[in-house]
C-alpha cells in the first residue's frame, strides 16, 4: 500500500497542486525551514524575516499542509474525533462543546466531527478508526465497549474519553450522573409539600439515556417519602403540551419535574392557558438554568448543573494524549442543586 507523499498531483483544474517544494524554491528556503515555520515548531529557532517570507510564499502559491504526510512523520496526527450528536441538545451542552472546541484548536488540536447515525459499537469504533485520530471523544450516544475501545487506540488513538451515563473499560471516563437531576428536583416538589408528581419523558428520539435516569432519581425520592411519581410523555410541541395540559386535572399532579427548562416552559405555558395556577395548584421545576427560565413569569425554579468546563476536558485530551500510558480516570459529573424560583 502506497504511502501519502507531498508529490504534485494534477487539480481538477489542470494546474499542479503546490507542494512544501515549491515554497521552499519562492522563499529561498530549504523544505525543513518551510515545515518548521507551517508547522509552528519551536525547537528550532528561525528568525522572523524568514518566517514572513515562507508564510508570504505559502498564501502566494495557496499552499497547506498534507495532513496524512504531516502525521506519518510524526507518528501520530492532531485530530482529535468527536463524533456528531445525533439527539436534540439543549443550549447548555451546545455552549459546553463550544467552548471545548476552542479549547482544543487552543491546543493546537485539529477538531472533527463525524457522523455517526446508524452506527453501532465496533462499527462506529472502526469508522472512527480509518481516520487514524490522536483522540476520540464520545458523548456515549454510541454503545462505546472495551473491544471498541481497542481497536481505536491499536488504530494510534492515544486517548479514548467518553462523556456519558457509565463508565466505558479502557476510556477516561466523566460520568454524568442524570438520575440525581432527577432526585433533586422531586426531593424539591416533596420539600414544598406536593405528593403526586408528574415526570415529564420526552418523546423525541435518542433523549432516553437522559430522560430514564431522571425519571428512575425522581422515583427514588418520592418512594423514600411515601409520594407518587407519574411519567408524562411529551413531545416538544405546543399540540402536545396542550393535550397533556388538557388532562391534567385529571391525573391529580399538584407538581411536576418537566425534564430540563424548555419542556417545562413549553408546559407551564400550556397549563397557565388551561387556567392551572403556577405554583398555585401546580409547582414546576426544570433543569438547565437558562437564562429564558428566569425571564418567565413566575420566573422559572430549576436545577443548576455543574458539568466540567470545555477547557478542563481540552486539558484532559490534551494530557491524555501526552501521557497515554497513564491509567484510565473516572471523574464524577453533575453536581444538581436547586435554584427555587417563583414556578414552585
Amino acid at each position: 500500500m502506497s504511502q501519502p507523499t507531498e508529490q504534485s498531483p494534477e487539480r481538477p483544474s489542470g494546474r499542479a497542486v503546490p507542494t512544501s517544494a515549491d515554497v521552499a524554491r519562492l522563499a529561498g528556503v530549504s523544505r525543513a525551514t518551510v515545515s518548521y515555520v507551517l508547522n509552528n515548531t519551536s525547537a528550532v529557532r528561525i528568525s522572523e524575516p524568514t518566517r514572513q517570507r515562507v508564510r508570504e510564499a505559502a498564501e502566494e502559491l495557496g499552499y497547506v499542509p498534507h495532513a496524512a504526510a504531516r502525521s506519518l512523520r510524526a507518528g501520530h496526527s492532531r485530530m482529535v474525533l468527536l463524533p456528531t450528536s445525533h439527539v436534540p441538545v439543549g443550549p447548555l451542552y451546545s455552549q459546553f462543546f463550544n467552548d471545548f472546541q476552542w479549547a482544543l484548536r487552543r491546543l493546537d488540536y485539529t477538531v472533527v466531527q463525524y457522523g455517526s447515525v446508524g452506527l453501532e459499537a465496533e462499527e462506529a469504533a472502526r469508522a472512527w478508526a480509518e481516520l487514524r485520530p490522536v483522540a476520540v471523544v464520545s458523548l456515549g450516544e454510541v454503545e462505546l465497549t472495551g473491544q471498541g475501545v481497542e481497536i481505536l487506540k491499536r488504530s494510534g488513538a492515544r486517548a479514548v474519553i467518553t462523556l456519558g451515563t457509565q463508565r466505558v473499560e479502557g476510556t477516561h471516563a466523566l460520568v454524568m450522573d442524570q438520575g440525581r437531576v432527577g432526585e433533586v428536583a422531586a426531593e424539591h416538589l416533596l420539600a414544598t409539600g406536593r405528593r403526586r408528581i408528574g415526570v415529564v419523558v420526552p418523546e423525541e428520539p435518542g433523549l432516553t439515556m437522559f430522560s430514564g435516569p431522571r425519571l428512575d432519581g425522581a422515583r427514588r425520592a418520592a418512594e423514600s417519602a411515601g409520594a407518587t411519581v407519574v411519567p408524562l410523555p411529551l413531545r416538544y410541541e405546543e399540540e402536545s403540551a396542550d393535550e397533556l395540559a388538557a388532562r391534567w386535572r385529571e391525573l391529580g399532579l399538584d407538581g411536576v419535574f418537566a425534564y430540563n427548562d424548555e419542556y417545562a416552559m413549553l408546559l407551564m405555558r400550556s397549563l397557565q392557558e388551561a387556567g392551572i395556577s403556577v405554583p398555585g395548584e401546580t409547582a414546576v421545576i426544570g433543569a438547565d438554568d437558562l437564562l429564558l427560565g428566569r425571564l418567565l413569569r413566575p420566573r422559572l425554579s430549576t436545577v443548576r448543573i455543574d458539568m466540567v468546563v470545555g477547557r478542563e476536558l481540552a486539558e484532559l485530551v490534551d494530557r491524555a494524549v501526552r501521557e497515554p500510558g497513564a491509567a484510565p480516570l473516572t471523574r464524577d459529573l453533575l453536581d444538581s442543586r436547586v435554584v427555587r424560583r417563583e414556578s414552585s
